[in-house]
């Protein structure tokens, strides 16, 4: 896909967040918009997936450590065709697979069930070792919240990392500033994150997570990776594409009443249709 085009389906994924959510009643829309441009990139340019055969041999594996944002994998995952696009609208609901945090035992294309912060990296870590001793080609990503960062389990995982020289790992960091009970900074500094990361022996990159040019660019780059696992650090806005959720951290985990998610969709170029 051209950058328009990968610009354009962030957007229709971001559509689709405010949409599950609205109809959920509940759910985390600020990071799962912030994260949008990142896992577009992810999911319709950079990956060795197949939607047809989700547990392809070789393929390249994403992990959604920071759970929560839910919606914005399972839009991507429908966008790229792994189920309907339909089955956003049964987000939460009883019977539905798509539930609050993502399950690997329900949903195509989820690698991993996630929602207890920290745990994600570090299955990447444990998926990561074993490609490289079956010697099997395919790569790891996993994304990461800026308060995901406070959880010492994230620094085990990257100590061992960096110990094994796991260069088909990469762990992408949502730096939006912002967490459930406000700013970082007030509530346990996440900073410097590069150099915390190349302390245990990871490369870095810092980039504009709402410039699609740079994400790709990023994300080519690991490709490239050697001898180190590679942190992409993404500078990000909570709420990014609709103003009156960006960078509030009150739209960490609400939904948006009808007015205004009817608002939303239309500020990011959508169609309300009655939600759907």
């Amino acid at each position: 896909m051209t950058i328009q085009e990968l610009e354009q389906m962030a957007s229709k994924i971001r559509v689709d967040i405010i949409k599950e959510v609205y109809h959920a009643g509940s759910g985390h829309p600020g990071g799962s918009l912030s994260a949008a441009d990142v896992v577009t990139a992810l999911y319709f340019e950079e990956m060795n997936i197949d939607p047809e055969n989700p547990k392809m041999e070789g393929r390249d594996k994403f992990v959604l450590s920071k759970g929560h944002v839910a919606p914005l994998q399972y839009a991507a995952l429908a966008e790229r065709g792994f189920f309907p696009v339909e089955d956003l609208w049964t987000l939460r609901k009883l019977g539905s697979k798509l539930q609050g945090h993502p399950n690997m035992h329900y949903v195509p294309g989820v690698e991993m069930s996630t929602g207890s912060l920290g745990q994600g990296i570090s299955t990447c870590v444990g998926m990561a070792l074993a490609n490289k001793m079956d010697k099997k080609p395919g790569r790891v990503f996993a994304l990461l919240g800026d308060g995901e960062l406070q959880e010492g389990l994230v620094w085990e995982a990257a100590m061992a990392a960096g110990h094994y020289h796991l260069d088909n790992l990469v762990a992408i960091v949502d730096w939006n500033g912002l967490q459930i009970d406000g700013k970082n900074e007030e509530v346990m500094t996440v900073t410097p994150i590069a150099a915390k990361f190349e302390s245990f022996g990871w490369d870095s990159l810092i980039i504009d997570g709402h410039n699609m040019l740079e994400v790709v660019n990023a994300l080519k780059a690991t490709r490239e990776a050697e001898g180190k696992p590679l942190v992409i650090i993404a500078k990000t806005h909570k709420g990014h594409g609709v103003s009156i959720m960006e960078d509030q951290a009150g739209w960490h985990g609400k939904a948006p009443d009808e007015e205004t998610a009817k608002a939303a969709v239309e500020e990011l170029g959508g169609v309300w249709n009655n939600g759907k």
